[in-house]
């Protein structure tokens, strides 16, 4: 009895055994989708061709660089970028076509490149310019889930919040509210605080003199200012995010017919910006911030 019970026993294991192995072949895993931004791909994308210097930088930052197989002309960073001579400002949907690319980035949709591209089957990524740092989070995110770096993005998310609420808290906190002027370009152009770089430094407590220039917002944020006027508000900074692309410095701006009088120059408190950092929405904000903070921190009380 023994004999017919323990034979009985392992007859049982056996199909038990064999059943589990067939359902766990009748049971694949299911195939990994890559979807965000209503974009769906079946497949991870291996040729993207970015049209926009931050969605770049972005792709770069997450981990997508080697996925990446062209850039456009305005895309400088990072300096190994695949860049081309396609362009972003007038963008052909032929030349683009033409790089074969499974996903294609855009900040702006020039021409409806977009629809044109769509018609082709080929998938667009539209990422904005942002209006606010979450913003910024939002594409890192949908980027990273696009092109299969879902954890790298959100390890950069979660490590620019931190080091930018650092850089916010560690900052002197001022009670004489300093204020300031951000150029960019000679011909006195400037953001208000209801712009993206306007809210960094709102971060630090500072008030910007070009508000009242487009308090209704009819000029998007992004008034044009009488040097007069600048000289008449007296900033106690300036920040500079010409100096690229039109070589201004504490020296041109001292030299400057009025503009010697002027606190930030008398104390030393003009701030040069990169150009690039300054004017895209990216990974390297945290640098921007940086700057701000560093500016803030140095300047006399």
């Amino acid at each position: 009895m023994r004999l017919v019970a323990a034979a009985a026993l392992a007859v049982t294991l056996v199909l038990t055994g064999c059943a589990s192995t067939d359902d766990d072949k009748a049971a694949p895993a299911p195939a990994e989708t890559y979807s965000a931004a209503g974009i769906t791909l079946d497949e991870r994308p291996v040729k993207i061709v970015s049209l926009s210097p931050t969605g770049t930088e972005m792709l770069f930052a997450i981990g997508a660089g080697k996925q990446v197989t062209a850039v456009d002309d305005q895309s400088t960073y990072p300096a190994d970028a695949p860049k081309s001579d396609l362009s972003g400002f007038q963008p052909n949907a032929e030349a683009i076509a033409a790089k074969q690319p499974d996903l294609v980035i855009i900040s702006n949709d020039i021409n409806k490149i977009k629809d044109q591209l769509t018609a082709l089957k080929i998938p667009v990524y539209l990422g904005a310019a942002a209006a606010t740092l979450d913003d910024t989070y939002k594409q890192l995110e949908e980027l990273g889930a696009l092109t299969g770096h879902r954890n790298e993005a959100g390890d950069l998310v979660k490590r620019m919040k931190g080091d930018i609420t650092k850089l916010v808290a560690d900052a002197p906190k001022r009670a004489d509210k300093p204020t300031y002027y951000y150029e960019l370009d000679p011909t006195f152009y400037t953001v208000t605080s209801k712009t993206y770089a306007g809210s960094l430094f709102g971060m630090f407590g500072l008030v910007n003199i070009a508000d009242a220039a487009d308090a209704d917002g009819a000029k998007g944020g992004y008034p044009q200012l009488a040097v007069e006027a600048i000289i008449a508000a007296n900033p106690d900074f300036v920040f500079l995010a010409d100096t690229k692309c039109c070589q201004q410095s504490l020296d041109t701006v001292k030299a400057r017919p009025g503009w010697a009088n002027v606190t930030a120059v008398k104390a030393g408190t003009v701030v040069a910006l990169d150009d690039d950092i300054a004017s895209r929405w990216g990974p390297r904000v945290v640098d921007l911030v940086r700057v701000i903070a560093g500016a803030v921190a140095k300047a006399p009380a």
